[in-house]
This record gives structure tokens, C-alpha cells and sequence, in this order.
């Protein structure tokens, strides 16, 4: 019962307070940026919307993979920018105002990218069907209201409510990383059983995900001429991803266990990868 109360109930919350801190940390200039630098955006947003789920695709198709944990795979590729990727464009000398619009536009997103993504994915990678009681719509509405709608209300407090957004943003901020931590902690011990065997089964595709997109998004972007710091914004922001997005929907959809193990086994390895992509391209 207490699973239930767990996955039904703070799952959800969690989620829905970390993409309202989102919201907090955004105002509407931020999204000048889509329009003043169109060309950048497009080519982030093309990375992640469109290469990323596809690189995604063609490794699960490769790789002998349960069923479960290629869905899974599919599931964290689909996932927006995580919030912590416009902390590390920040340190990696990045293009931030870039990063910041892409988190946002992909969250906003989402609700309507993830489950077409989904349907997609599961209609090329073979026998498997949604489960009857699933609708798309209904997965699209259940992100609406926990992934949009938050990032929205955010905002909508840091433009109404400015002198109270200053006095909490630092705060909510240290509850959402907090937060993510235990959904993340959470995750892995409802399967502490077979974490090993699980983590050696999508420890390698997932980091193979990860160090694929990051190098992908970072040299087609300088085919567009992009500039370096425009670069290191997309590539960070196509790392790392939002590992509790997509928890919560390999939970809410498909009920956790294997389907959330390649989130949280990514949510781990993007770190380090990302910390390792920082420390070569700041010292080349």
C-alpha cells in the first residue's frame, strides 16, 4: 500500500514542485531568446526533440535489450533538459540564456513530445502494446498538469509576485535538488534486489546514450557555424536530461520496476559524464 501512496502521490508532487522551481528561475525575456537567436534555438531544439529519441531508438533496436528497459531507454532520450543543465552550462562557460530557454521550451513541450515519442518508439521497436487501460491523451494530460502547468504557475508567481519569488526561489531550489535525490534514492531501492544485475544491464546503453548525444549536439552544432558557448549549452543540455520526468512516467504508465531502471541509472552516469565533457572542453 505504502508503493501505491509513494508512486501515486509524492511521485507526482515531487515532480510538479521541481517544475515549478523551474518556473520561479524563469521570466518572459528568457524566452526572447528563442526569438532573437532563432537559429541557435532551433538547432537545440532539433537535437533534443528529434536527434536525441532517435539515437535512442537505433540503440535499443541494436542492442538485445528487455522489452521493459528498451521502453525505458526510449523514455529518458524523450525526457526534456534537466534544471541542473543550466548550472553546468553556467560552469562550463556556456551560452546560459540559451540553456535556460531550452529547459523551458522542452518542459512546455513535453506533455505533448513525450507521448508521441512514446507511440513512435513502441510501434518500431516490436511486440509490445500499450497497456489497454493507457491512452495517450491521458499520458499527455497527466504531464499538462504536472510538468506545464507548474513550470506556468511558477512563472506566474515570479511576475506577480516578485519580492516573495526572491525570498523562496533559494529555498524551493534546495527542496526540488533534494527532492530529485530522493525520487532518485527511491527508484533504486524498490529494486535494491537487482540493482547490480539491472545497473550492468543498462549501465553501458545508457552511457553510450549519453556520450553519443553529448558529442552529436556538440559538433553538427558548429556545422551551423554556432558559436562555443552556444555549443556547450546545447550539448550539456542534451546530456542531461530529466530523470524524474521520466520516472514518473515509467511509473505512472507502466507501472516502475524495470521501466525506470535506465532513468535512474542515467541520472547517475550524467554527471560524471557531463562533468568530465566541462573539464576537456574548458581546458582544450
Amino acid at each position: 500500500y505504502h508503493m501505491n501512496f509513494v508512486t501515486d502521490v509524492i511521485l507526482p508532487l515531487a515532480l510538479a514542485f521541481i517544475m515549478f522551481t523551474l518556473g520561479l528561475g524563469l521570466s518572459i525575456s528568457d524566452f526572447s531568446n528563442v526569438f532573437k537567436k532563432p537559429k541557435n534555438f532551433l538547432i537545440g531544439l532539433v537535437s533534443q526533440l528529434i536527434f536525441l529519441p532517435i539515437v535512442g531508438l537505433v540503440l535499443v533496436i541494436i542492442w538485445p535489450l528487455p522489452i521493459e528497459i528498451a521502453i525505458g531507454v526510449i523514455l529518458i532520450a524523450a525526457a526534456p533538459g534537466g534544471v541542473t543543465s543550466n548550472i553546468l552550462t553556467f560552469f562550463a562557460k556556456g551560452d546560459v540564456a540559451l540553456s535556460v530557454s531550452l529547459t523551458a521550451v522542452m518542459s512546455l513541450l513535453s506533455a505533448v513530445s513525450v507521448p508521441i515519442v512514446l507511440a513512435i518508439s513502441i510501434g518500431l521497436i516490436g511486440d509490445y502494446s500499450l497497456p489497454e487501460s493507457i491512452s495517450l491523451t491521458g499520458i499527455a494530460l497527466s504531464m499538462f498538469l504536472i510538468v506545464t502547468l507548474p513550470v506556468l504557475l511558477g512563472m506566474g508567481v515570479r511576475s506577480f509576485l516578485n519580492s516573495l519569488t526572491l525570498k523562496i526561489e533559494k529555498s524551493a531550489r534546495f527542496i526540488s535538488t533534494l527532492l530529485f535525490v530522493l525520487v532518485l534514492l527511491g527508484a533504486i531501492l524498490a529494486e535494491r534486489e537487482n540493482v547490480v544485475s539491472y545497473f550492468a544491464q543498462t549501465g553501458l546503453v545508457v552511457l553510450t546514450l549519453n556520450i553519443l548525444m553529448m558529442l552529436i549536439a556538440f559538433y553538427w552544432s558548429g556545422f551551423f557555424g554556432t558559436g562555443i558557448s552556444q555549443k556547450k549549452a546545447i550539448a550539456i543540455e542534451c546530456g542531461l536530461q530529466n530523470g524524474t520526468l521520466a520516472i514518473f512516467v515509467g511509473t505512472s504508465v507502466f507501472g516502475g520496476g524495470l521501466f525506470i531502471i535506465p532513468a535512474a541509472t542515467y541520472s547517475l552516469i550524467m554527471y560524471l559524464t557531463s562533468l568530465i565533457f566541462i573539464y576537456f572542453i574548458k581546458n582544450r
